[in-house]
């Protein structure tokens, strides 16, 4: 019986409504349920509200490579400061030299 009635209120309003639509048309219509209750039998019986918006796409890579170097850095001073290639000894040593 309780199938029926949300069927028939998410059908009435076009297959868009979700489950806090149903189950406030539900309440309107002085049929009183959990909302939680709502929830479980829509999934139970596949229906499911329409999602509104896009989605999020933050980089759309091209495929191209990488551009060079300009600026002329070397590389390598880099990575002997780079506290994930030092031992603890050098970190110690680092800081209380700082």
């Amino acid at each position: 019986m309780l199938k029926d009635e949300i069927r028939r209120v998410w059908e009435e309003n076009f297959q868009v409504y979700g489950v806090d639509k149903v189950w406030t048309q539900l309440k309107r219509e002085g049929i009183v349920v959990a909302r939680c209750t709502v929830e479980r039998l829509m999934k139970q019986m596949g229906l499911r509200g329409v999602v509104r918006g896009k989605t999020v796409r933050t980089t759309v890579s091209d495929g191209s490579p990488c551009p060079k170097e300009r600026v002329g850095r070397n590389s390598s001073i880099f990575r002997q400061n780079d506290a994930k290639s030092m031992s603890q000894k050098e970190k110690f040593d680092r800081s209380a030299t700082a």
